[in-house]
């Protein structure tokens, strides 16, 4: 093998992974265009893709190299670096909001935005994680904020304002990490190293919409075998991707049915359908036949009549109507009749619908290579969003010492890269371990859970904010925060080692090693006292109502020698003090109350052993109420009350 130049910095090497066949290009910039110097094109053997998803990463990887291998030879080069696309069918889309208390700030600067935005986008990724059984790895391609709110009134910036309460409505499209993570490992299996890596639908768009044209509202649906993704733009940015469920291989799949034909009889009858012309083929008896254009054509109109109305459904939901103009790419976009049944599912006029290809001089062009082929669309939008700085595979960020996956181009923060990559809001803030909140012998008492260990963040050696932004060679090093504990202990150990006493837990008997959960009531009935912890200073009753009995008063000045005085008069805050006898209605018998030593009221739990429930066999809930009325233990009693106990 001859002796290979290395891969020079400017040069573009571009691979168009896709469910039919893998498509290289190499180039570089010249004169604010791509120029191709190259293009190879392979057929996957057997079905390595499935809807544009990688299945065979090894039989991928190796169709990868050949591709590569035949670019090298010819070119001389010995290419290294990489520029990929992701399909769009497996992009995913939701809404988020997030809402925090600014109260504190005197205004809001651009790291409480950055906050906020993060925010909601966690809150994007925790409602995909509820639709799906089991957890996965997301990665954040983009997000447009849709609505800021300052105390519920609508606004378009929150920077510099103030207020009591900033909100953030998202609406973010991640790719699940294992879309992601195939098309590194097909990459690595062929010796690649991807530089950068951008969506199928962007690509397209970069290739066939050129930024000047974007003010202007326009589609761009690129037609594969596998995928059908379509992406808008309007007021100079793309506004919007996403895909139809149905593309070229159910046309190939009605002619198979039609002829009865293979597969690959089927796409060579598709691709060479043109009218006028007879199609020679075998079917799958060993016969030789001959079908004409019009019967082909008519075989295929039910499945092209879905595939337009499918575009024109997902236009019109991504665009809200139909755009200005709309351009059809792929191998798909060749049908014979599809761009008017496209047209007249829209509503438009015909002449507003093109194939992509005769534009794409606007952006790319090759001294011998005919690019004008609407097949070329996403592997030449690939090497142009690279080679005009789109997606530049120059700018190359690390991430804990390797290369950073960067889905799109633009300013871009440190938040940004991590969330491409994979992290999550709680990486980056940590949460706080949930609090325990229980009810012991009628007080509230809240165990806190453990704060979190905050996020370790440095760029390029020095500490940096989450919002920094990040340039072309910057190293960042992150190492996630490390969410607290949540608050946990078993009964015997609030209780603590010396409690010997009777407990119920939730009424019914309490196992000292059973865990508390939240809401969980607790009354101790019989033990030596003072053997039940108090609750923290800082967690007061949860409510007059539900405050635990008063006990009487520590003694917090020594004892003085006993005087002959008169008593001090009773406290008029203690009304209840009173010693005198209370008739109530326990269980539907009635009962005569003594009065108590220290004049306090009587409470349910004084009346649980009075109840004749057998409280060592307890088989099930304890019933309490109060005049009919469902009440916990702290309840006080008073004169006359009905009371139940069951």
């Amino acid at each position: 093998m001859k002796d290979l130049r290395a891969q020079e910095r400017d040069l573009i090497f571009a691979l168009d992974i896709g469910t039919r066949s893998v498509v290289g290009v190499v180039g570089r910039p010249s004169g604010g265009r791509f120029k191709a110097l190259d293009i190879e094109m392979a057929e996957h053997e057997s079905r390595a893709m499935l809807d544009g998803q990688i299945d065979n990463i090894h039989q991928v990887g190796a169709l990868a190299r050949t591709v590569t291998d035949r670019l090298e030879e010819r070119l001389g080069i010995h290419l290294e670096r990489v520029c990929v696309a992701a399909a769009g069918r497996a992009l995913r889309t939701q809404s988020g909001s997030f809402t925090m208390d600014i109260s504190a700030e005197k205004t809001i600067s651009a790291e409480t935005i950055s906050r906020l935005e993060a925010g909601a986008l966690s809150a994007a990724e925790e409602a995909l994680q509820v639709e799906d059984e089991v957890r996965r790895q997301f990665f954040m391609v983009g997000y447009t904020v849709a609505q800021y709110r300052l105390d519920n009134y609508p606004l378009a910036s929150l920077l510099d304002h103030s207020g009591q309460k900033a909100e953030a409505d998202v609406v973010a499209t991640f790719l699940p990490g294992e879309v992601v993570e195939s098309l590194y490992a097909a990459m690595r299996t062929a010796g690649l190293q991807v530089s950068s890596l951008t969506l199928e639908p962007i690509a397209a768009m970069n290739a066939a919409i050129p930024a000047e044209l974007r003010l202007l509202n326009l589609a761009l649906v690129d037609i594969g075998a596998g995928t059908t993704d379509i992406a808008v733009c309007r007021d100079g940015s793309v506004t919007g991707y996403t895909m139809a469920t149905i593309a070229g291989d159910e046309i190939t799949e009605a002619i198979m049915r039609a002829f009865l034909v293979d597969f690959q009889t089927a796409e060579e009858m598709k691709r060479n359908l043109r009218p006028g012309e007879d199609a020679h083929y075998t079917d799958i008896l060993g016969l030789e036949n001959t079908a004409a254009f019009e019967e082909i054509h008519a075989a295929i109109q039910e499945p092209m009549g879905r595939l337009a109305e499918a575009i024109a459904a997902q236009v019109s939901e991504l665009n809200g109507g139909a755009p200005s103009a709309l351009f059809l790419a792929g191998g798909g976009s060749k049908l014979d009749g599809l761009r008017v049944k496209v047209a007249q599912s829209l509503g438009m006029d015909e002449r507003r619908v093109a194939i992509a290809g005769n534009n794409f001089t606007k952006s790319a062009f090759a001294d011998e290579i005919d690019l004008n082929n609407p097949e070329y669309a996403t592997p030449l939008g690939i090497a142009v969003s690279a080679a005009l700085g789109l997606l530049n595979d120059s700018y190359v960020i690390t991430l804990n010492g390797e290369t950073a996956k960067l889905f799109r181009s633009g300013i871009l923060t440190v938040r940004d890269i991590l969330l491409m990559n994979g992290y999550t809001y709680a990486d980056m803030l940590g949460r706080s371990g949930k609090n325990l909140g229980v009810t012991l012998n009628g007080r509230r008492m809240v165990l806190r859970g453990e704060p979190a260990a905050p996020a370790i963040l440095r760029v390029n050696g020095e500490e940096a904010a989450i919002n920094a932004v990040v340039h072309a060679g910057d190293s960042i090093r992150f190492q996630p925060a490390r969410s607290g504990k949540d608050a946990a202990k078993t009964l015997g150990e609030l209780l603590g080692k010396d409690f010997s006493g009777r407990v119920l837990l939730n009424n019914r008997e309490g196992d000292l090693k059973a865990p508390l959960r939240q809401g969980d009531v607790i009354l101790t009935l019989e033990g030596p006292a003072g053997v039940v912890p108090p609750p923290p200073p800082e967690e007061p009753p949860a409510s007059p109502e539900s405050s635990a009995p008063e006990q009487p008063a520590p003694v917090s000045q020594p004892e003085e020698p006993v005087r002959e005085e008169p008593p001090a008069p009773p406290q008029p805050v203690r009304p209840l003090i009173r010693k005198r006898e209370v008739e109530i209605l326990l269980n539907g018998k009635p009962m005569v109350l003594p009065p108590k030593e220290n004049g306090q009221p009587y409470y349910l739990m004084d009346l649980l052993e009075r109840s004749g429930v057998d409280f060592e066999t307890l088989e099930g809930p304890v019933r309490l109420a109060v005049n009919g009325v469902e009440c916990g233990f702290s309840q006080a009693v008073k004169d006359r009350d009905s009371i139940t106990i069951r």
